[in-house]
């Protein structure tokens, strides 16, 4: 047991809404009791073999910053996999920077070496980022996305959700309400979806 809940996050990092998202998390966590812990999904994955890709990928592109994201992950572990994410955002992509080059910059900004950005051209750790999704996705099913959050309360009792998926980041007691009030709804049981406007452009 422990005195605060655990937030499993799945996360592509190519995903501008994902990306808002974890922001959210970081926010909640500021006021309220949760840990957050990283894991990889891949949309490149979940698209496989189906006849219209919604990412519209056909040359494996996202395959790209998640490969980079599993190296950081198995050389250097969670914090380091976060700070990574974050510098992808900010340091990199942030400055109209396009993959791969901007994961060099991500990577110095992270603090670890610039060269494990080759990883983004191998295929050396598509087999963890395949049983890292494949725990994800197996907890709430393929009909989802990009990410997928698992919180374990101080109970020890389970509440699996996609999303919430988000055009700009709360902050203070906002995260704090939205986090309270996704927890409630996706841990009713039989809960199945619910929907509020369509998407706008991501505030990044």
């Amino acid at each position: 047991m422990t005195d605060k809940a655990i937030a499993d996050f799945w996360f592509d990092p190519s995903c501008p809404y994902t990306w808002i998202t974890s922001r959210w998390l970081l926010e909640a966590r500021k006021v309220r009791p949760v840990e957050v812990r990283w894991h990889l999904m891949s949309l490149s994955v979940l698209n496989e073999g189906r006849d219209d890709d919604p990412e519209g990928d056909t040359e494996g592109y996202l395959w790209v910053p998640v490969r980079v994201c599993a190296a950081v992950l198995e050389r250097y572990g969670q914090e380091a996999l976060a700070r990574f994410y974050t510098a992808m955002w900010t340091a990199g992509r942030g400055r109209g920077q396009q993959w791969p080059d901007s994961l060099h910059d991500a990577l110095t900004a992270a603090d670890l070496p610039p060269d494990l950005a080759e990883a983004g051209a191998s295929t050396v750790h598509d087999e963890a980022i395949r049983a890292s999704h494949a725990e994800g996705i197996g907890l709430i099913g393929e009909h989802v996305g990009t990410p997928v959050v698992a919180v374990t309360g101080t109970d020890g009792e389970r509440v699996v959700f996609f999303g919430p998926v988000l055009s700009q980041v709360p902050t203070g007691e906002q995260a704090g309400r939205l986090w309270d009030g996704t927890l409630l709804v996706a841990g009713t049981p039989a809960f199945h979806e619910l929907k509020g406007s369509p998407h706008a452009t991501p505030r990044l």
